[in-house]
């Protein structure tokens, strides 16, 4: 092949290159585009049975010309969130529901017969090109699952209403609407003592116990015959002086 032709073969091949780099870049911005136009829930994962949280709605305005007038976010049942607290935003008023459990979820302080179903905000808007965000602090989240779905209905001013519930699947593509989903990891307790070293030797509580009054017994006396042995040598010392005088 002549040196022509090796350049012009590279040149083609650069320009291959450089439409597939510009169709990838294009997919992974397209992608990126509807994540966000998406309602999400965020951060995105907490331990089970986390307490004294919160969990950030975030809504986007997918139309150019209305505004979102109403967010309608409903909790899971089947691992329910007791109770929820509120964030105040602009002019927005939220109202949250509750509902009846089939089966309390037991507690130290009792059985929790309530759980919270959905939180509606009415009252703001969110313009085209937007965004919102909705703040709500629970007391403790469930265990038992690796995810929960809130379900999220979006009414615009034009009377459209877009609902966020498709669940989303392992091992499946994202679905055209799905729902704002927490992951929820494995908990892990912090509180524990760190177990001994395999192989090092334990002492009873008994044992040690004896052992500390021992030795602080042991101190006593040391302190007491170094007290003794000082008040002799002091002594010596002025007796000494006294005889050569």
């Amino acid at each position: 092949m002549s040196a022509t032709s090796l350049r012009s073969a590279a040149r083609c091949a650069l320009r291959r290159a450089a439409v597939v780099g510009a169709l990838a870049t294009a997919g992974v911005l397209a992608s990126a585009g509807a994540a966000f136009a998406h309602v999400t829930v965020h951060p995105d994962s907490y331990p089970q049975g986390a307490s004294d949280g919160t969990l950030t709605f975030r809504v986007p305005n997918e139309e150019d010309d209305a505004s979102t007038t109403k967010v309608d976010i409903t909790l899971p049942m089947d691992h329910p969130i007791p109770s929820v607290l509120v964030t105040p935003v602009g002019n927005w008023t939220a109202q949250v529901k509750t509902t009846k459990l089939k089966t309390p979820i037991k507690t130290d302080d009792g059985n929790i017969t309530d759980a919270v179903s959905e939180v509606i905000w009415t009252g703001g808007k969110i313009d085209p090109r937007n965004y919102q965000d909705f703040t709500v602090a629970f007391g403790q989240l469930p265990t038992g699952t690796n995810q929960l779905a809130f379900k999220a209905l979006q009414t615009y001013s034009n009377g459209k209403v877009v609902r966020w519930i498709e669940a989303k699947r392992p091992g499946r593509p994202e679905p055209e609407n799905p729902a704002p989903t927490l992951k929820l990891t494995a908990a892990t307790s912090s509180d524990e003592p760190s177990a001994a070293p395999k192989g090092s030797p334990t002492v009873p509580a008994k044992a040690s116990d004896s052992i500390a009054r021992s030795l602080g017994i042991a101190g006593l006396v040391v302190g007491v015959l170094g007290l003794v042995a000082g008040g002799l040598g002091l002594a010596r010392s002025r007796s000494g002086k006294q005889q050569r005088q």
